[in-house]
């Protein structure tokens, strides 16, 4: 199948070069691949605004519980269920392996080392999101280049050959103000959190909100290097 859906994300890219994807190529992308087109949701901001573009489109939707999440998080995801009128699918960490690694290391390990960060990053997030992919050929996120440096040059339209399965950013070159703008305008749920300062919001204890001038990532693993800030969900070529 690697073939086939490589042959098919060129000539997808042949169609559209990065930055210039129109309004309608979700559509295309719910339309090309019927039933294979799924969307990862944190509930962020950026999220609910990709989640008002596919409510009517054939994409499904799911999201990773670490379970470490703010209240808040779950609170967000409470009423966009009610609020789209879309099931959310929810991928759990494998228990057998995230009871070894705590009990081997402790609840709160991932302050020791960026090794055991990982680690913890690994079994929570990286390995169920394998789980959540599997048997779709397009994954949709809402990423945006302003959220980290190594975004920048990213390309909105992208083969991941971790997962071999095409990835759309749809939203990758809106500015703050337009996704902000974007859930006012169309009263979109949203993590209250946001009004508090934080930026990027993930686990409750690796997640803080930031100061003034500060940058977008420094609310996540703020203990850490920013050239170590991610999670391994979104690895790029």
């Amino acid at each position: 199948m690697e073939n086939t859906l490589k042959i098919e994300f060129n000539q997808l890219l042949e169609k559209a070069s990065a930055g210039a994807f129109n309004d309608d190529f979700l559509e295309v992308l719910a339309n090309r691949f019927p039933g294979e087109v799924i969307f990862s949701t944190s509930f962020s901001y950026e999220d609910q605004v990709v989640t008002h573009l596919i409510k009517n489109l054939n994409i499904d939707i799911f999201t990773l519980d670490t379970g470490r999440l703010f209240e808040q998080t779950y609170e967000t995801w409470t009423s966009s269920r009610a609020f789209f009128k879309k099931n959310i699918k929810a991928y759990y960490p494998d228990p057998e392996s995230l009871q070894q690694f705590v009990s081997e290391n402790g609840p709160d390990s991932f302050y020791q080392s960026v090794e055991k960060r990982k680690a913890c990053c690994n079994i929570r997030k990286v390995i169920p999101l394998k789980r959540a992919l599997q048997g779709y050929k397009v994954w949709i996120t809402g990423l945006r280049s302003e959220h980290s440096a190594g975004r920048k040059e990213m390309p909105q339209l992208e083969w991941d050959p971790d997962h071999q399965i095409i990835k759309f950013h749809p939203i990758l070159h809106w500015t703050t103000e337009q996704v902000t703008d974007y859930v006012k305008t169309q009263h979109l749920p949203y993590n209250h959190l946001h009004k508090k300062g934080f930026v990027s919001i993930g686990c409750e204890p690796c997640t803080r909100a930031i100061k003034e001038g500060e940058d977008f990532r420094a609310g996540r693993w703020w203990w850490e290097d920013a050239d170590k800030k991610e999670c391994g969900l979104h690895v790029h070529q």
